[in-house]
């Protein structure tokens, strides 16, 4: 139950995240290139949820687990 709880959360963490960092991609056309771009983003703490999130799914889904009590024959 907690692994999906984590996902879920890892899973909206990282769909906040690459909104904010979709949603920047507006500058771009006022006058700023790629290189200013990306040192804005990652100066935004907003954007920066994106990849932890990102990690946090990435970990419920590969980190292994499963029952305690299980039968290993």
């Amino acid at each position: 139950m907690t692994r999906i709880i984590f996902f879920l959360i890892g899973f909206g963490l990282s769909t906040i995240g690459f909104i904010f960092i979709i949603s920047y991609l507006n500058l771009i056309p006022l006058g700023y290139n790629f290189a200013e771009y990306v040192n804005f983003i990652c100066s935004k703490v907003e954007c920066l949820i994106g990849p932890i999130g990102l990690i946090i799914t990435y970990l419920s889904i590969f980190i292994p687990g499963g029952a305690k009590n299980e039968l290993h024959i």
